[in-house]
Order: structure tokens, then C-alpha cells, then sequence
């Protein structure tokens, strides 16, 4: 059995800077995460994206935002269980609680923080009969690497963010983009709109509207898709092409966790943010985008803001009695596990006679 002082279950980048708060507490943290690497979506779903709401970075790429927090943790030597799914918790005897993963891994701690975002995601799939026989030979749900389309047929499907900017972007990467979507108006950002109508003046990208993809074809791999536009008087469109991505979103999912006597509101953890981020079962926080509370913002920079407070609190529990004061990085510096240490130079003054 896998014992820490702080269980964390989900390693995206509220996770991932918990490490960090806990590690300036003398805590050690263990991770959970069913994914096979950390990062949670800036790693699994978005890593060539760049993100504008990080403090002091005026832009960052979300896989680029995720090794710097590997960085800055690293002194604080966290363990790791990837590629597992957090199944069952149970409370013991003493008051810690055992997470048990899908593969039977245990895990014992006496504080469990649930990080884990939006929970586990399912691709938003079009209903068209023989996708799924092309989900590794042409069709994707998510672009993880833009490289995989270089000098390919691409088609993508919706109207929104996303769709709308891997468009742009793959202007400058495969041979050919289309993008389709069943209406006129867009559900994007309107300079993404705006950029996109250009390109498609340009001829850089086909824009099919008040279209559906609604056939696949190919035997072993896609080969071509049809697309069937609203105005019954056009005909269909057939378009040979090397991949398929639609992009309607992804659903997110709680999973096992729903099942714990969490108390949940709208697919989300209830938590107490007048205090402590703490949900029905003491001993047990959520925070970052699985929580909700009255004027919750799903950004990460507010999962990082809750995980500095629950781990101010979390230590009380963690050691009832003991008086904690805090002290800034900026006079303290940053003490590693590994037995490094950061701190400022201490500036020499020199008295005058």
C-alpha cells in the first residue's frame, strides 16, 4: 500500500501546483491520474494550444505550462500512479481514507484532494453508423499533434472555438482543410470567425455550410467522406480525404468519484469556500474545475488560488496542534525533499563610519 500525507487525484495543473503548496508544508504528495502522463487536458487534449490567462505569461502552450510545473516540483519528489482510475474510498478505523484504483492499487492518507478537472471525458461523437471503424485509421476526436496532418486532406466538423481554430492553424500544415458545419452563424470568437471567412476567400480553407458529414467511406482506412448540405435541392458532396476530426466537444464525466457520497450539484463537487475548499466528507477537498461553489470560476488560475488555501488547512488536520506560520517564499526560498534549496541572495550592506 502507497502511504503519503496528501492523496491527490487528478494530475492537470491544479494537481500538478498542489505538489508545490503541500511541498512548502513538509507534506508529501502522492498523484492519481487515469491518464498514462500528467497534464490532465493541457497534455491529453491540447498541448500545442496557448493559454492567455496564466499570470506573467502573456502566452503559454498548455503542454509548455505543464513541464514547468513538472519543474517546479520536482524538489518536492511527488509519487505517481498514471494510467489507473481512482475506483473506491473508504475510511479507516484511524480517520485516513484508502483510494483504491481500477487496477487494485491501494493508496492511504489522511487528507484525499479531488483535482481531477472536468472529471473523465467522452468525445461528443456524430451519429454516423460506421465511425467507430475508423477511429484509428483516419477519424480523431482530438488533435494532439498537428504534425500528424502535415500535407494530408483534412475535413473538420463544428462550429465552435476548437474546430474553428484548428482550421486556421492547419492552413499552414496539411494540404487541404475543410471545415463543415451546419449552420451559418459560428459559435466562436469573433476574430476566429473573422479569420477564417478570410482564409476561406483566399481559398486556403473550404467552408461548407448548413452541411453535415453524414458517410464515411474507405475499407481498411478512410478514403472519403459525403457531406449533406440542409438545401435538399444541392446534392451531396463526396470528398476524398486522408482524416476526419469532428469537433462537438467532449462530455465530461465524474465517473466512480459520483459514487463516493460526495455531494454533487449540476456534475460537479459542492465544496465550502468560505473556508477551506472542503466537500460533505471531512478530510476530503475538491478544488479547480470538479468543485462548485457560489461564484465559481473554471479557470486554472483560481484552481491555483484554492489550492494554496486547502493546503493551509489541510495541514492543521494533518497535524492537529501544530502551529504553522506562514512565511514567503520570497524570506523562506523553497526547501526540497531532495535536499535542494532556493533562496534569494542576501545583499551585503556595508555600514558607513
Amino acid at each position: 500500500m502507497i502511504k503519503t500525507d496528501m492523496l491527490i487525484i487528478g494530475a492537470g495543473p491544479t494537481g500538478l501546483f498542489t505538489v508545490f503548496e503541500a511541498g512548502l508544508l513538509k507534506l508529501k504528495t502522492h498523484l492519481i491520474d487515469a491518464l498514462p502522463q500528467p497534464g490532465g487536458q493541457c497534455s491529453e487534449i491540447y498541448p500545442k494550444k496557448p493559454i492567455y490567462d496564466i499570470p506573467a505569461f502573456p502566452e503559454i502552450l498548455a503542454g509548455t505550462l505543464v513541464d514547468n510545473l513538472m519543474e517546479q516540483i520536482k524538489p518536492f519528489e511527488p509519487g505517481f500512479t498514471l494510467g489507473e482510475r481512482a475506483e473506491t474510498l473508504d475510511k479507516l478505523e484511524d480517520g485516513s481514507f484508502v483510494v483504491t484504483t481500477n487496477k487494485g492499487t491501494q493508496h492511504n492518507a489522511p487528507v484525499v484532494v479531488i483535482a481531477g478537472g472536468l472529471g473523465s471525458f467522452e468525445p461528443r461523437k456524430p451519429p454516423i453508423s460506421n465511425i467507430v471503424n475508423f477511429e484509428d485509421t483516419g477519424v480523431s476526436y482530438m488533435i494532439k499533434d498537428p504534425e500528424v496532418y502535415r500535407d494530408k486532406k483534412v475535413v473538420i466538423a463544428g462550429g465552435g472555438d476548437s474546430a474553428l481554430d484548428w482550421a486556421i492553424f492547419l492552413t499552414d500544415v496539411a494540404s487541404e482543410v475543410t471545415l463543415v458545419h451546419r449552420r451559418d452563424e459560428f459559435r466562436g470568437a469573433l476574430d476566429s470567425v473573422e479569420k477564417a471567412s478570410e482564409l476561406a476567400k483566399l481559398g486556403k480553407i473550404k467552408l461548407i455550410t448548413k452541411a453535415e458529414v453524414k458517410e464515411l467511406h474507405g475499407e481498411n482506412e478512410l478514403k472519403a467522406v459525403v457531406i449533406k448540405h440542409t438545401d435538399k435541392e444541392k446534392e451531396d458532396t463526396y470528398l476524398e480525404v486522408d482524416n476526419f476530426i469532428p469537433l462537438f466537444g467532449l462530455s465530461p464525466k465524474l465517473g466512480p468519484i459520483g459514487d463516493w457520497g460526495l455531494e454533487i450539484q449540476k456534475n460537479a463537487i459542492k465544496v465550502n469556500n468560505a473556508k477551506d475548499y472542503q466537500t460533505n466528507i471531512p478530510g476530503v477537498y475538491a478544488i479547480g474545475d470538479v468543485n462548485t461553489y457560489e461564484g465559481k470560476l473554471k479557470l486554472i488560475l483560481s484552481g491555483f488560488h484554492e489550492a494554496a488555501v486547502m493546503c493551509q488547512y489541510a495541514y492543521q488536520q494533518i497535524n492537529p496542534g501544530k502551529r504553522y506560520v506562514m512565511k514567503y517564499t520570497t524570506v523562506g526560498g523553497v526547501e526540497g525533499f531532495d535536499g535542494s534549496k532556493k533562496e534569494a541572495k542576501k545583499e551585503v550592506v556595508q555600514s558607513i563610519a
